[in-house]
């Protein structure tokens, strides 16, 4: 395996993970910034009406996006797996 190969194969995997990571994190982003401006607004300091409604959404995208994640992650897998042979 030369370099380039490595780096091409470490980018690609980089790829999918931002990919397979992106849409939770995203929605965890946006929940936080919404729970943000309710407690801003309301002026209620409450540590756990931070981190409820974030591990709730975060828990309802694993199960809704949770087949597409393994789908991807296993297709990433078993080309590197065929790409084993011709690394030589």
């Amino acid at each position: 395996m030369t370099e380039g190969q490595a780096l091409d194969i470490m980018n690609q995997l980089m790829w999918q993970a931002m990919i397979v990571a992106g849409p939770i994190l995203a929605a965890i982003l946006l929940t936080g910034l919404i729970v943000s401006l309710i407690q801003a607004t309301t002026q209620l300091q409450e540590i756990t009406l931070s981190y409820v409604p974030k591990m709730l959404v975060a828990a309802l995208m694993l199960i809704f996006l949770g087949p597409w994640m393994v789908g991807r992650m296993m297709q990433f897998a078993l080309t590197a797996i065929r790409m084993i042979p011709n690394l030589g």
